[in-house]
């Protein structure tokens, strides 16, 4: 049996009820992971004087200024966006958000007329008596800025109350699901920034995080593009089981759930992104200068037909 259906056994019953304990868990967890591993500033040998360069690092290049403002950009504005998620709830006024159930990708509480805010029966797939669950919410009376988060949740989430935290008396913008992703993604920028380095193309500059010496035999055999795509299935795809077996049969996930598969498909996302947007080739001479594991080496080939 799937261990992520494994409900009760895999999380434990206080986790539900625990959002901040949670998040604050995984953050622990990936910090403890970062560190067991090496620093990226391993220095090179010189092959003509066989003397160590203390000022290159292991690409290649003697900085990394372009991983860092890329990581750091896309994490703090995962981060806040995370923060303001657990802060509106707490600043409003107790009991400001009721219980919301609308669309995703749809605003549904814009208003007082919005969609969401009507009365839909209560088993049907989307929607809910909201008069029953609390009374009307509209976004656009709150603070412009508690505002704009609780659009941001609107706009891109399905906002299931069942499926969502709340925090004094307020439900939160985004249910667990996208909780878990932004909290992954934040902590998939954090891992890059402290370990990853431009390698010219995305895969190289992907495996990177990793020590050369531990990724040897992958460059070997050119298992590179194999195992990147593993990885990010790796992280995507408990997600991915976990909402398709949702909404194609009876079974119901939990908020645990959620939030872990959440939190592991956000994490490979986010080391991604910054991957893709740090490998930029224009910043080396030439492709045989880039650094690589096993005294690999890059090539352009020219096509026979260009």
């Amino acid at each position: 049996m799937c261990i992520v259906c494994q409900q009760e056994g895999l999380i434990g019953g206080l986790v539900d009820d625990s959002p901040i304990v949670l998040v604050a868990g995984s953050v622990v967890v990936t910090v403890c992971a970062l560190k067991g591993g090496s620093m990226v500033k391993d220095t090179l040998e010189d092959g003509s004087d066989d003397e160590f360069i203390p000022n290159y690092l292991k690409n290649g290049r003697m900085d990394r200024d372009r991983e860092i403002k890329i990581s750091s950009v896309l994490g703090i504005v995962s981060g806040l966006l995370l923060l303001m998620f657990f802060v509106s709830p707490l600043m409003l006024e107790e009991g400001t958000v009721p219980e919301l159930s609308g669309r995703a990708n749809t605003i549904d509480y814009m208003n007082e007329d919005s969609w969401g805010n009507d009365d839909h029966p209560e088993n049907s797939k989307l929607g809910h008596n909201q008069s029953a669950h609390g009374g009307y919410f509209s976004w656009s009376e709150l603070n412009p800025v508690f505002g704009f988060v609780y659009a941001f949740g609107d706009i891109n989430c399905h906002q299931k109350h069942d499926r969502s935290w709340s925090l004094n008396d307020n439900q939160m913008p985004v249910c667990t699901r996208d909780i878990g992703i932004f909290s992954g993604f934040f902590m998939g920028c954090l891992f890059f920034r402290l370990r990853g380095l431009n390698r010219w193309t995305v895969r190289d500059s992907f495996l990177s995080v990793f020590d050369d010496a531990s990724i040897e035999s992958v460059y070997f055999t050119d298992r590179r593009m194999r195992l990147m795509v593993l990885l990010l299935m790796l992280g995507i795809f408990p997600m991915a089981i976990d909402g398709f077996t949702q909404l194609l049969t009876g079974y119901e996930s939990t908020n645990g759930v959620r939030v872990i598969t959440g939190f592991m498909a956000g994490f490979v996302l986010g080391w991604f992104v910054c991957s893709a947007l740090s490998s930029k080739p224009d910043l080396f001479e030439s492709p045989s200068s880039v650094v690589l594991p096993a005294n690999s080496r890059l090539s352009l080939v020219d096509h026979p037909d260009a």
